[in-house]
């Protein structure tokens, strides 16, 4: 592939130029009065402007190009990424589905060599440029003698993996999650490739493996299509849950299962449990006291309901409503705590009175309706710093005024 054109002055200087611009209007506005491809900058401006919050470095080096949007939108951001990468370490790892090459990138730092590999011809060499460009480049941790640090192959990663004699410290893979006619999947041994079919193969040729799975795939359906995974991480942004990360350790002896809930961006900890412990956890149960508790949406996702309450001593306000109680302010708590200021009743006026502003942000869990139903219903947007919280108690629907603590 010919990326000379990528790398005139006319072409960068385009694009520099129209970053902030609709690409759409771009289009019409240049056709025909530009030297270069007007369509390929206009994809490169549209791009970087997906792109400008998850791969902020990546975009902010001009001489970086980006594939189309479908391979940008899997990509993991340079965050995650990072986040995978700590305490990865050893000699050989392997990318196999290779992509964007933005895990690999990171995941390679703690390796004396990486293999990068991608069956897409044109996201193939895309990737080959960049990560080449990169491990010369002095914005983003530039690679020390790069000619000996990355092999690239194209083609399946898995044929790559059948045929070679090499022993990998690490394997990784980030299976496509979209079948025929772009519908989601959500079972392992439906994604691209599988690796649930060739497991017993995956683990005759590493130490360590890493699968990094859709965030909407059920845990207990991982660990029953993989019931050798150790441990299941939910990596969450911002409290958005991004990723689950699969792990498995050859020297890991232990038949323990353990699952651990991060949220990267949020000052929130980190809340590690053993699916037994949840499982032989006891939840406490009673009215909303001075604080309400909601807990991370990673620990959430983890499923992690009766074991968040008796760890940190709340108690639910109902079994099914995923709040928490307590009369105290907890501390270091992966979650967000609300001071309850006042228990409204679910009328429009009442609610004009309180909020003239007509903001105030709104959340539901185990509620009579959604959180858009009751914003249209009641007239109120979110805005400002007060807090609606509709949820179900032991005595009934109930809905808080509060405040963040």
């Amino acid at each position: 592939m010919d990326f000379s054109e990528f790398h005139t002055t006319e072409f960068q200087q385009f694009v520099q130029d129209h970053l902030s611009e609709d690409p759409a209007l771009l289009l019409l506005k240049y056709q025909g009065k530009t030297s270069f491809d007007l369509k390929a900058a206009v994809q490169q401006i549209a791009a970087r402007q997906k792109a400008s919050k998850k791969l902020q470095e990546w975009v902010s080096n001009p001489q970086i190009i980006f594939p189309p949007s479908i391979s940008l939108e899997q990509s993991s951001s340079e965050e995650t990424a990072r986040k995978k990468a700590e305490g990865l370490n050893g000699k050989w790892m392997i990318d196999l589905t290779g992509g964007f090459g933005v895990d690999f990138y990171y995941l390679s730092q703690g390796f004396e060599k990486g293999i990068y590999c991608e069956k897409q011809p044109e996201l193939f060499q895309i990737s080959k440029y960049n990560l080449e460009l990169l491990g010369h480049s002095k914005g983003l941790e530039p690679l020390k003698d790069l000619e000996n640090k990355f092999d690239f192959f194209e083609g399946d990663g898995l044929g790559f993996l059948e045929k070679t004699e090499l022993h990998f410290d690490l394997i990784y893979a980030d299976p496509a999650r979209r079948g025929i006619g772009n519908q989601k999947l959500y079972k392992l041994k439906d994604c691209q490739p599988d690796l649930v079919s060739v497991w017993e193969d995956l683990k005759k040729k590493a130490d360590e493996i890493l699968l990094k799975y859709s965030p909407m795939l059920d845990l207990s359906q991982a660990w029953s299509e993989l019931p050798e995974i150790q441990k299941i991480t939910i990596l969450s942004v911002k409290n958005e849950v991004k990723e689950l990360l699969l792990h498995w350790k050859k020297d890991n002896t232990s038949h323990k299962k353990k699952v651990v809930a991060i949220d990267l961006g949020g000052n929130l900890p980190e809340f590690e449990f053993e699916r037994e412990e949840e499982e032989l956890a006891q939840s406490s149960f009673g009215e909303a006291e001075k604080y309400l508790i909601e807990p991370s949406s990673s620990v959430l996702k983890a499923g992690a309901f009766k074991l968040f309450g008796a760890r940190f001593g709340l108690k639910k306000l109902d079994s099914n409503s995923h709040i928490y109680t307590s009369e105290n302010l907890p501390q270091n708590i992966p979650g967000k705590v609300f001071e309850i200021l006042e228990e409204l009743p679910a009328k429009k006026n009442e609610l004009k009175s309180r909020f003239p502003s007509g903001k105030v942000n709104v959340i539901t869990r185990n509620y009579l309706m959604g959180t858009d139903a009751l914003k249209k219903k009641m007239g109120v947007k979110d805005g400002g710093e007060d807090f609606l919280i509709g949820t179900k108690t032991l005595s009934g629907y109930k809905l808080f005024w509060c405040r963040r603590k």
